[in-house]
């Protein structure tokens, strides 16, 4: 569908955020939204398996500029990891390698013990189903083909893992967890780091994310419901401001006059009194910037010790547009 002049005037730029739904990729998705919209300015921040459901915020307009930033945001799922056999994709739909034909005897004691032994900081190998690339070439492309390079371990973060339910009624039970983690973490690989743990074989068989930073998957709409939107003319309620959604990077609020000289790209140096109750725990911290009208004004880098603002990805709001000249 393309939006008319007028729709186009209406349409405020932010993040959208979308309850992707099973069987679709995250470029599905994106792909869709554009032509619903009508606009080509649109990018996701965090890729999902066709089989994952849940939370994939959308940038569109200039909140594209601020992908790399949401996509850092800790994530939150809701998973099922099956114990009793494993798969060479590392979850249900893959093909068995290795299956136990003997009851599986594990408490909720057991289970709640190792799910708790993933807490921190650990190290995960990436499953060759996953798009990380080698030499120019998709792992899961080269998995296909029958070829299975060495992959590096590297450091992923589990800020909280729970127990939600265990169901131990099938020949292969089923462990129900929530977790919250840092990017890059697969959950298909944290089920079988799990289950090796309790000495199993075992594969991820559902996952839905949850969360990603404070956007949850209650307050996210189904493509229909964007649709349906449009056609009412209501589409600007489903925006989220472009900086809402990064509110953990601590905010300053700078004079017009120093203002002017930032959106320039000009280096200023800031008052003291500007970072006054503010966490800096970095030599060089990145900081949202506003106007004493709260308009955002963008992404800066600043120099804690002196004072020293940088601009990164500068935001121009029409309401001061006409005061920077």
């Amino acid at each position: 569908m393309k939006l008319n002049k007028r729709w186009r005037d209406l349409i405020i730029e932010g993040i959208i955020p979308i309850h992707k739904p099973v069987g679709w990729t995250s470029h599905d998705v994106v792909a869709k939204m554009r032509r619903i919209l009508g606009v080509r300015r649109i990018g996701h921040t965090g890729t999902l398996d066709p089989a994952v459901t849940g939370v994939l915020p959308l940038c569109v307009g200039r909140a594209t500029r601020l992908v790399e930033y949401i996509q850092d945001l800790p994530k939150e799922y809701e998973a099922v990891l099956t114990i009793g056999y494993s798969t060479d994709t590392e979850d249900s739909s893959g093909t068995v390698t290795e299956s136990i034909d003997h009851d599986i005897v594990l408490t909720r004691d057991q289970i709640e013990l190792t799910l708790q032994q993933f807490t921190g900081a650990i190290q995960q190998i990436p499953p060759m189903y996953s798009a990380l690339k080698h030499n120019g070439r998709k792992l899961y492309e080269l998995a296909r083909e029958g070829i299975e390079i060495e992959r590096k371990s590297r450091e992923v973060t589990i800020h909280h893992i729970e127990l939600l339910k265990y169901d131990h009624s099938h020949t292969f039970p089923n462990v129900h967890f929530r977790v919250s983690c840092s990017k890059g973490t697969y959950i298909r690989t944290l089920c079988v780091d799990i289950g090796r743990r309790l000495g199993m074989p075992a594969v991820m068989s559902s996952l839905v994310r949850t969360a990603t930073g404070g956007i949850r998957l209650d307050k996210c709409f189904t493509i229909e419901e964007v649709e349906a939107h449009m056609e009412h003319g209501t589409l600007q309620r489903l925006f989220l401001p472009i900086d809402e959604v990064i509110s953990h990077i601590p905010a300053i609020k700078l004079e017009q006059s120093l203002i002017n000289r930032a959106l320039y790209g000009q280096l200023i140096t800031i008052p003291n009194k500007c970072i006054e109750g503010l966490k800096l725990d970095k030599p060089d911290q990145i900081v949202r910037l506003y106007n004493n009208s709260h308009s955002f004004l963008g992404i800066f880098s600043l120099h804690v010790q002196s004072l020293v603002l940088t601009p990164i990805k500068v935001f121009l709001p029409s309401d001061i547009a006409s005061d920077v000249e």
